[in-house]
């Protein structure tokens, strides 16, 4: 039985499920570990694997400001914790736990009770669970976990965060009594274009793949927002009426970076200052505009902002050295930040936005993105078995007009540089005179440019909606790719 004939109601994790599955399946105790931005599915998948076989299942809390009194926040935390555990099945006469120990002595004796083959343990949201003061909570999960759950052969402990840098330094890189425990590891991403066309197919929706390709520009391949949208609506009013008729979304702006990470307000800024800027700013130009000193804060910052996959990091050439470059990737935040934060919003407005010069500059930039997010489909279509590295390039050509090229993949064994062009269009996409001079211009900068090889050809490839109309200046381009192919 197949993956997708076995799990109706996922779309796409073939190979998280079958991670878990085989955790589920083993003849020793296994110890899971996932972790991923906010909203995008990580507790239903585990749910949705595990169901009907899950013994104990706890869920941390997000408390806001909890940090200012551990005490009563730890008390929540244990109380949320002991109900669980009676739901479970713990005898009620069993005194409630006012320490992590004691909450996972309890755990152990609960467990002890149950004639399962295998029993599941899932503590989702662990780093709310552990809130602010985390070593006690971690100390007492390495121990139950070393001074037993490890040796009866027959637990599955998952735990799941959305905060990635605390999974990341207390459960990945912890070194003690998690050092080395994890069995399983993995990182949970946004759905691809395929997996959300498959999703609306599933929900009743009949949109075109211009259509399913706007809303993943607007919010991702999110699944919560996702399920947000009404097969009822245009893709226009369910922009409208999330993003421009609801005061919560700034609310869920901030609640993606407060269940990230503790100190929000200055990853915000951070990821303000990177988005207030399509192409993504350098190191040293992101403290300039946050005020953040270079080094420990702001690299860890960036670190993490990696690692739950919000920003990226990719090499430009073409100066006069390789600068990296920080590029905000997270849709939701890239959309909210230019059309709702700061501004004055009202129902209707995406109405009016849509069709305008500033949708198609973001329209236009935002598709580059998504390409460049579904490289392996690109590389595929234009028949690239072998790309060695990708990157950005500007500079200047012989006659110092300057060049952007967004995106080059450097082939050495086809002995080929690629230089891709990336337009969203309505139709199929007319090559004019300024585009065959702009296309001209950059393949005679970068060609004479120390990343081109001498033994390397040039190949211009432009991906785009339907296709490029017949013209004049049609010989431009080497090779097109549609939008069909960013979805196989």
């Amino acid at each position: 039985m197949t993956l997708v004939m076995k799990y109706r109601n996922i779309i796409g994790r073939e190979v998280e499920i079958s991670i878990l599955e085989r955790a589920l399946r083993s003849k020793k105790s296994e110890f899971v570990a996932l972790y991923g931005r906010r909203r995008v599915g990580k507790s239903y998948l585990v749910t949705e694997v595990y169901s009907g076989k899950i013994a104990f299942t706890a869920v941390g809390s997000y408390v806001k400001d909890g940090d200012k009194d551990y005490a009563t926040y730890r008390k929540l935390q244990l109380e949320h914790f002991y109900d669980s555990l009676l739901f479970a099945g713990l005898d009620p006469s069993r005194k409630k736990p006012e320490s992590w120990r004691e909450a996972f002595v309890l755990l152990r004796v609960l467990l002890d009770g149950l004639s399962l083959k295998r029993k599941v343990v899932f503590i989702d949201e662990l780093p709310w669970l552990a809130g602010p003061q985390s070593a006690e909570l971690v100390s007492e999960l390495g121990y139950f976990w070393n001074s037993w759950a490890c040796s009866q052969r027959n637990i599955v402990l998952v735990v799941c965060g959305s905060a990635t840098s605390w999974m990341l330094d207390n459960v990945v890189h912890e070194y003690g009594g998690l050092h080395g425990r994890l069995t399983e590891l993995f990182k949970l991403n946004p759905f691809t274009l395929a997996e959300c066309k498959t999703y609306f197919r599933r929900n009743g929706f009949r949109l075109s793949d211009y259509e399913i390709c706007l809303t993943y520009m607007a919010f991702g391949g999110i699944p919560y927002y996702l399920d947000r949208l009404r097969n009822d609506q245009t893709i226009t009013e369910n922009i409208d009426r999330l993003f421009f008729d609801e005061e919560k979304i700034h609310q869920e702006f901030k609640d993606v970076y407060a269940g990230l990470y503790s100190s929000k307000d200055k990853y915000i800024s951070v990821v303000k200052a990177i988005g207030s800027q399509f192409y993504g700013m350098t190191q040293a130009e992101i403290s300039a505009a946050t005020e953040t000193k270079t080094g420990g804060t702001l690299s860890k910052i960036l670190k993490n902002l990696l690692e739950s996959g919000v920003i990226r990091e990719y090499p430009k050439y073409g100066g006069d050295r390789v600068e990296n470059v920080y590029q905000l990737v997270d849709f939701f935040s890239l959309f909210y930040l230019r059309f709702i934060n700061g501004k004055h919003v009202q129902h209707g407005m995406w109405h009016s936005i849509n069709r305008t010069g500033e949708f198609n500059t973001w329209i236009g930039n935002t598709f580059e993105l998504v390409c460049i997010l579904h490289l392996g489909n690109i590389l595929k279509a234009a028949n690239i078995a072998s790309a060695d590295r990708n990157y950005c390039w500007n500079g200047k050509g012989p006659d110092q007009r300057g060049a952007q090229i967004d995106l080059v993949v450097e082939s050495n064994a086809g002995r080929t540089d690629y230089i891709f062009e990336m337009k969203y269009y309505s139709g199929l996409y007319p090559i004019s005179a300024e585009d065959a001079d702009s296309i001209e211009n950059k393949v005679n900068a970068f060609s004479a440019s120390p990343m081109h090889k001498t033994t390397h050809s040039i190949q211009v490839i432009i991906v785009t909606t339907k296709g490029v109309a017949n013209g004049t200046h049609r010989d431009a381009i080497n090779q097109v790719i549609t939008l069909e192919d960013l979805f196989k």
